[in-house]
Formats: C-alpha cells, sequence, structure tokens
C-alpha cells in the first residue's frame, strides 16, 4: 500500500527568499474580499495569480444542475489561480472567499517574469501543482470506483495528512467543515455525511469537538482507507 504523501498548506512567501519576496511585492496589489465574494468566476478572463494573506478560500466548479463540486480551499500562505498561467484562456473554476479575505493580486505576466528570474519560486510552483494534480485525480478514481462509505474514509484521511495534527495518540483535523461542505467534496449529500460520521463516531475510530473532527484511531482509519498510514507532514522550514 502507498505512503500517503500530500502536502501541508505552507506559506509560498515564507518560502521565499528576501530578494525574491520583495521583487513579488512590487508587482503585487492587495485585494479585500468579503465572505462569499468571488474572487474570480468561470469564464471570466484568467489575468492575475492570488497570494491568500489571510482569510480561507474555496475552489470549486458548478455541476450542470448547479451543484458546487469543492475541488479543495486555499489558506494563509497558499498561492491559486495558477491554471491560465502557461497559455493563458478563461478560468474554468470558482474561488470564492469564505470568510473576510485578505489577497495579494499579481498580473500573470509579472508572475511568470517572476519564475524565470527565480527558479526556486518556480521549483516550488511545480510541487504544488504536480500534489494538487495526484490529488484531483485521487478524486476523480474515488468518485468513479467507491462506494459512498469508502469516499467519507479516504476523504477524511486525505484531509489529516494535509491539515492533521498530532495530539498525544490521536490526530486533530485543524480544518473546520461543515458536512455539505464535506459532500461537496465527494459528491452526495450533507444528510449522507452525516449518518457515515455517525458510524465512525459508534466505532470509536472519530470524535467531534468544538466543530473539530478527532481521529480517535488513525491505525484503523488507514486499514479502512487502504492506505499504510494517516501521517501528519512537517511544516515546511522557511528557507530564509
Amino acid at each position: 500500500m502507498n505512503e500517503l504523501w500530500y502536502i501541508p498548506p505552507f506559506s509560498f512567501m515564507d518560502e521565499l527568499a528576501d530578494a525574491d519576496r520583495d521583487a513579488l511585492l512590487r508587482v503585487a496589489r492587495r485585494k479585500v474580499y468579503s465572505r462569499h465574494e468571488l474572487i474570480f468566476q468561470a469564464g471570466s478572463p484568467g489575468e492575475h495569480v492570488y497570494i491568500l494573506e489571510s482569510g480561507r478560500v474555496k475552489i470549486y466548479q458548478l455541476s450542470p444542475l448547479g451543484r458546487e463540486v469543492i475541488q479543495w480551499f486555499c489558506f494563509p500562505g497558499e498561492v491559486f489561480g495558477l491554471a491560465e498561467v502557461p497559455r493563458g484562456g478563461r478560468r474554468e473554476v470558482d474561488a470564492e472567499a469564505c470568510t473576510d479575505t485578505d489577497v495579494l493580486s499579481i498580473p500573470h505576466n509579472a508572475f511568470k517574469k517572476f519564475l524565470l528570474d527565480s527558479p526556486g519560486a518556480a521549483l516550488l510552483i511545480i510541487d504544488l501543482l504536480a500534489c494538487r494534480l495526484r490529488t484531483l485525480g485521487d478524486m476523480l478514481l474515488n468518485l468513479s470506483v467507491d462506494d459512498v462509505s469508502s469516499r467519507v474514509i479516504k476523504l477524511i484521511t486525505r484531509l489529516s495528512a494535509r491539515y492533521g495534527k498530532h495530539q498525544d495518540q490521536h490526530i486533530c483535523l485543524q480544518i473546520q467543515l461543515t458536512h455539505q461542505e464535506m459532500a461537496d467534496m465527494i459528491g452526495t449529500s450533507r444528510q449522507t455525511i452525516s449518518s457515515e460520521i455517525g458510524k465512525l463516531r459508534k466505532q470509536g475510530i472519530l470524535r467531534v469537538e468544538n466543530h473539530l473532527i478527532h481521529i480517535e484511531r488513525p491505525d484503523l482509519l488507514a486499514s479502512l482507507s487502504g492506505a499504510s498510514g494517516v501521517p501528519v507532514t512537517a511544516h515546511r522550514t522557511p528557507r530564509h
């Protein structure tokens, strides 16, 4: 079985050398968005890259029936709006502020020039895109072949690998998600998520406290998900 490899959220800006960070800030513009405000939407020109300074942003698409399909969440320091950088074009997804949010907005051409001048930053972006592509591939496979119970278990496993923090013998997910948001990540209903989480709680695998999920039996969850473990990758140490 494959060890999970998902990287936790990390601050792109903190990874940069001082000179590179200063160069990026010179071409960036700060913008503020209110909760539920769209930062960009599908069909709009993909002209900027964004770095989240504060708040939380969800990246999603709408199905033909108008249902949200959440692809991932962005946290402070993370970069989004990258898909159109190589070739331009229009957005395929929506980016919505989940809370009051501050971002840095950088024109595509300026960001491309920055990456050409900073190979270290370019490698960070490649790493980030590779992880997102792999995550989306895993999600597509889960939707295609897994029943809903397996999809819920694998979603919690992915979340624990990205947002989990060890506390004694259990893992606490450092992200508050509603049951509806979790449902929108795996193509099911809020009621189904509530039911499946209830089953895992009865088995002693999960505990919910202060709206946070605690994984009481990481070994059992890993066994159910087919993974060899539920690792929590340490946060990166800034390079400067």
